[in-house]
């Protein structure tokens, strides 16, 4: 996918295998058939992997969904390969607010958790909540689970700025992420049309980048609201885009509405916001308030005209957002850097090796 689309190839000594997927899914049967070809395809990869290269010492799982402890499991059985669980995401509590459901289905989602869990030799969750979380429900011993967070390490600081984005506009607002039904993005595009139509703010400029399931339903949505010159949706950028819009805009937001599955999150738009030294606009998620502390401008309840309002009142205060913005930057280069997050990865392998 994204160009990456040989069955192999090798990239710095690496054997890569991939496999056919099923189109993106947006329902409950497309999910079904979404988890079951990949399921297929991924224990197709690592039965030619086993057979050309030999026993698995490790393997590496991450979420979601789920369900790769099936993947894993005959390896572990008959093979001895340990196996380390890497909770990007809980995947019950994701489950519950895409499908606003406790059925059947949430009962097994709930319980391949439990089963993956169950596999795990070592677990890594990306924050602390997380973690507390997964030893309660694994009854997970203490040695044996790790934190590792996510940062960034790779971005181009020193890209150039592209005063063009602002399309000739005093303010520039921007959003990276995932364009999906559990993102909130709908809630940006109500901000936008609050402050643009109904205040008469004709100053500020959105950029909205990133694709996913909901982008043309999105674009649909904004082109409704009559916000299609004063909000960009480009879709998926690159690297180098993506890092000179960094540098020009005023601020970054982060619209994922506030929910059990979002609290939970570490959310990488608000870390690479924090990066480029901008403040961040967000619903004040736990773990999000947690990861910008004195960067971020936090809405406590998911309303867009609320959202809107404190947007417009950051972009009126160019001081605030001056000393928000290296309060992030510090943040992320002291207590949230990636150098430590390595050395809990390398303890987490030190375990199982």
């Amino acid at each position: 996918m994204r160009g990456h689309t040989q069955a192999e190839e090798v990239i710095d000594g690496i054997h890569i295998f991939r496999h056919w997927i099923s189109g993106e899914a947006r329902s409950t049967a497309g999910f079904l058939l979404e988890y079951a070809s990949a399921l297929v395809g991924e224990l197709a990869c690592a039965l030619k992997a086993w057979c050309r290269h030999g026993r698995f010492d490790v393997i590496h799982l991450c979420n979601p969904p789920d369900l790769l402890f099936l993947v894993a499991l005959p390896f572990k059985l008959l093979g001895g390969s340990r196996v380390v669980f890497d909770v990007h995401d809980l995947w019950p509590e994701m489950f519950e607010v895409k499908f606003g459901s406790r059925g059947l289905l949430y009962q097994l989602v709930k319980l391949a958790s439990r089963c993956t869990l169950a596999l795990a030799d070592v677990v890594l969750a990306t924050n602390e909540s997380v973690l507390r979380i997964v030893k309660q429900r694994g009854g997970l011993r203490d040695e044996a689970a790790f934190v590792v967070r996510t940062a960034p390490s790779t971005l181009e600081m020193a890209a150039p700025r592209d005063e063009g984005l602002r399309q000739g506009r005093r303010h520039l607002v921007g959003y990276i992420g995932v364009m999906g039904s559990a993102d909130g993005v709908e809630h940006l595009l109500h901000a936008a049309h609050h402050l643009i139509r109904e205040k008469g703010r004709n100053d500020i400029q959105f950029l909205l980048m990133g694709s996913g399931p909901e982008l043309d339903a999105l674009r649909q949505l904004r082109d409704e609201l009559g916000l299609t010159q004063q909000v960009t949706m480009p879709g998926r950028v690159s690297d180098a885009f993506l890092c000179s819009a960094l540098q020009t805009m005023d601020l970054g937001v982060a619209c994922d509405p506030i929910n059990a599955y979002n609290d939970h999150c570490t959310m990488n738009k608000v870390l690479e916001y924090m990066a480029f030294a901008k403040p961040v606009v967000m619903f004040g998620t736990l773990e999000g308030r947690f990861s910008a502390g004195e960067a971020g401008e936090y809405v406590m309840e998911n309303d867009a005209m609320k959202l809107g309002e404190a947007i417009a009142g950051l972009l009126d205060d160019p001081q605030r957002r001056q000393r928000m913005g290296r309060a992030g930057r510090e943040r992320l280069q002291t207590e949230l850097n990636w150098q430590k997050s390595t050395a809990s990865l390398l303890a987490a392998y030190e375990r199982v090796s």
